[in-house]
């Protein structure tokens, strides 16, 4: 029988914020409980990617199952509130229209971000239902961009409620699920996509009603506001809603044959942990593009299970599209690869050479087995990730010959991708005139 399919993606969200990934304890006990729970009765993984350190990006990855390089909206980073005429082309395969057509309900509740309507939209690109918000980010109250306009639709109609947005996704997404249980008792799978804004800026709480007076147009990111314990406890309300969900699920009698998968979009911003991983968001070093990875299926996936098999975001959609039984399109062969044998046997696998580059800085990144080659702005980087997490170790002069032989490997690979063109934008939301570098 074909499992029901959850992916939930976290906005920002640094490879040590989790429990199961060493995090520290909040004032408020774990800030992931939940999430820590899928990870002792499930499956995660120590060296999994982001397609991209940067938002919209690697959400092309995910929805395409393939390098985002490929498609022009991906080179911005990320798409920016003011483009319109660039997102995710409607004429393309992706992950819910596949599945879609292998006879799986498909709903969105959550972040979109790769474009907007009439052109773009969830609608467009094989989700029978959206709930949620097409920009990168919107205050957690007033559900305002940072244009100043309010961004929360059902389908692609405006719609306005009252609360705090992790909750109402949350809660919509509990519903999704129970509306779509009795055909999941019948026969009928489902697969939802619960993608987060948490914890992403504005740094708002459930009790921080009064911060969203700062959601004025050009003072959503927050310079001047936030602290690691405010960002904790977002992520607890996230991990709370999960809990909610996965509650949902036990209700319904669909726990065991139900694939839940979390993970993050990038690595993280300015108040995450990425311990020992050094960089983030915006950056090609481990913490910008190295995030969780934490999956749950008991018919499947053995409890407790650790894997060290390096993967990325489209990998894991390939890997929903694989145990759906559906089929990539022709024409679009998937850059993404099935992880469905390490989900049965986590002890297994396999090579997966890795890249990636950022217009940001001129950066590039491969990961070869233990060695990653790294490049930003004209300097050249060698480390031994197996020995040297921290890239503190540079190795370009100690290890001349594999140098050469990672960086010709990824101008290979680049070949094989569009150029960046010269009208991509690179947005930063801060600088070193805000506060000091990592």
């Amino acid at each position: 029988m074909r499992p029901n399919i959850i992916f939930i993606v976290s906005d920002d969200l640094g490879y040590a914020d989790l429990g199961c990934y060493g995090g520290r304890t909040a004032d408020h006990g774990s800030p992931s409980p939940h999430i820590d729970r899928m990870a002792r009765h499930g499956l995660r993984m120590t060296q999994g990617y982001a397609n991209s350190p940067v938002c919209s990006p690697t959400r092309f990855g995910l929805m395409t199952m393939r390098y985002q390089y490929r498609f022009r909206g991906a080179m911005e980073e990320p798409l920016h509130t003011r483009i319109r005429d660039l997102g995710l082309p409607t004429d393309l395969p992706t992950l819910p229209s596949l599945l879609r057509e292998a006879g799986y309900r498909t709903g969105l509740v959550g972040k979109w971000h790769l474009g907007y309507p009439p052109s773009f939209g969830p609608l467009r690109s094989g989700y029978e239902e959206f709930f949620g918000i097409m920009a990168g980010g919107v205050d957690y109250f007033t559900h305002c961009s940072p244009r100043g306009d309010h961004d929360l639709y059902i389908g692609e109609q405006s719609h306005r409620e009252v609360g705090y947005l992790t909750d109402i996704f949350s809660q919509r997404a509990s519903d999704y699920v129970q509306r779509m249980a009795p055909g999941a008792r019948d026969g009928v799978p489902f697969f939802l996509s619960l993608h987060y804004t948490a914890p992403h800026w504005p740094w708002e709480t459930r009790e921080d009603a009064d911060v969203a007076k700062q959601a004025a147009e050009g003072q959503l990111f927050h310079l001047d506001g936030g602290s690691v314990h405010s960002y904790r406890r977002m992520i607890h309300h996230m991990d709370e809603g999960i809990g909610a969900l996965l509650k949902t699920l036990d209700d319904e009698g669909l726990t065991q044959n139900t694939l839940v998968v979390f993970t993050s979009d990038n690595g993280g911003e300015r108040f995450s942990d990425n311990w020992p991983l050094v960089g983030g968001k915006m950056d090609l070093t481990e913490g910008g593009i190295r995030v969780p990875w934490v999956a749950q299926w008991p018919a499947v996936i053995p409890a407790g299970a650790v894997s060290a098999q390096q993967c990325m975001t489209m990998d894991w959609s390939a890997t929903l599209l694989d145990v759906a039984g559906g089929q990539p399109h022709p024409e679009h062969p998937l850059d993404g690869v099935s992880l469905q044998a390490v989900l049965r046997d986590p002890e297994a696998t396999f090579d997966r050479p890795m890249y990636w580059r950022m217009n940001h800085r001129q950066q590039r990144a491969c990961r070869m087995g233990d060695w990653k080659y790294l490049k930003v702005d004209e300097h050249e980087y060698l480390f031994n990730l197996a020995q040297d997490e921290r890239e503190r170790a540079n190795l370009r002069h100690r290890e001349p010959q594999r140098l050469d032989a990672l960086r010709q490997a990824w101008l290979d690979w680049d070949r094989s991708m569009p150029s960046i063109p010269e009208d991509a934008s690179v947005t930063l939301v801060y600088s070193s005139a805000d506060f000091p570098q990592r």
